[in-house]
């Protein structure tokens, strides 16, 4: 395997990019929202090409890559593994050497992150991760705009994970580590967070619970996700079972902070993670959350392909 080549920055887990970085991200993402929600014309990436990779279904990754990329000028193209010689056993370094020289950037949805990461290390542009089994950084990236957009600054704040410890939950405890706020987990037993797992630095940014009422306990984003995530299809039934207690409804909603923010990545399952009281209730943003992908996503391709930018 070759090494990343110089001077390629990627965004294939939160903690890649620094404090300062996200601070960037967030004001240029407000900006470009407001350029969007004005009409306003703003191509900086014309004649520069996004190509989409799909290993796993998607809605609001590809809508959001696909639709964000054509708004700033450019032009997105989708390839899913099936249609692909991926799908039929290239290897990902080589694909990444072809792809990577007839484009600006590569975004890619799949179940491993070592595939992003091979994908990454042999890429001439940079690479941006729409999705692994393990994380799931462009989603928290909107949820954390979102937050900020809402309430403000996001630093010592509690977020309160309550379901399983997936892709999400390890990029929440990430983003804790990287922008100094507080996440409380509670899963049913056995579906702990692994910390190695999570690429973790430490444990001082989290606390696992075993009640999920405690962990919602005085939290400002209450935040949860389906209990059978993608390729874990063949548990549901017994994830159904274990999970019954960990539904975030009214009850749980009613200890947290009072303007608390009830957030999921979508899609849901109303009546088995969270309540349709809750979900279609008023401190829900899962709307917000999902436009937003679009907004910060332009941002961090904006960032990937040309840098900083004064506007």
């Amino acid at each position: 395997m070759t090494t990343a080549k110089p001077g390629v920055k990627h965004f294939l887990q939160f903690k890649d990019f620094t404090r300062a970085e996200f601070e960037y991200l967030f004001e240029r993402t407000h900006w470009i929202k407001e350029q969007f929600k004005s009409y306003k014309k703003h191509w900086p990436l014309i004649d520069r090409t996004l190509v989409m990779i799909f290993e796993k279904a998607s809605t609001r990754t590809r809508l959001s890559f696909e639709a964000g990329m054509q708004q700033l000028g450019g032009a997105a193209i989708y390839l899913n593994t099936r249609d692909s010689q991926l799908g039929r056993g290239e290897r990902v370094e080589d694909a990444a050497q072809v792809i990577s020289r007839m484009s600006d950037l590569i975004m890619i949805r799949t179940f491993e992150q070592g595939i992003v990461e091979r994908l990454a290390a042999n890429s001439r542009v940079p690479v941006i991760n729409g999705l692994t089994n393990e994380y799931h950084p462009c989603q928290i990236l909107a949820d954390i705009y979102t937050y900020i957009e809402q309430r403000g600054p996001i630093q010592g704040k509690t977020v309160a994970w309550i379901g399983d410890s997936n892709n999400v939950c390890n990029t929440w405890l990430q983003a804790a580590e990287v922008l100094d706020f507080h996440v409380h987990v509670s899963t049913p037993p056995g579906y702990e967070v692994e910390v190695e797992r999570a690429g973790l630095y430490g444990t001082d940014n989290f606390e696992q619970f075993a009640d999920p009422m405690a962990a919602a306990k005085d939290a400002d984003i209450v935040s949860t996700d389906v209990w059978t995530s993608m390729g874990f299809e063949a548990e549901n039934a017994e994830r159904l079972r274990d999970f019954a207690e960990w539904q975030v409804d009214a009850e749980m909603m009613r200890v947290a902070r009072p303007d608390a923010l009830f957030m999921h990545c979508l899609p849901a399952h109303r009546g088995e993670e969270v309540s349709a009281e809750v979900f279609d209730g008023p401190q829900s943003v899962v709307w917000d959350e999902a436009e937003n992908r679009l907004h910060v996503q332009k941002a961090l391709m904006e960032y990937l392909i040309l840098g900083k930018v004064d506007q």
